[in-house]
């Protein structure tokens, strides 16, 4: 991918933490397969809410 990941990341005054790489099926990243807490970030990066 040639960019960094990061730990976490700030959005809205909430912190999100790396989770994963989502999975790239048929031209696209499953959007139904993401928690109500979790965030896909491009290109393709899975970040969830830190409790």
């Amino acid at each position: 991918m040639g960019k960094p990941i990061f730990e976490s990341i700030e959005l809205s005054e909430d912190i999100y933490v790396f989770d994963r790489i989502a999975q790239y099926e048929d031209d696209e990243f499953p959007l139904d397969r993401l928690s109500e807490n979790e965030l896909l970030i491009e290109p393709g990066l899975i970040y969830r809410h830190k409790d």
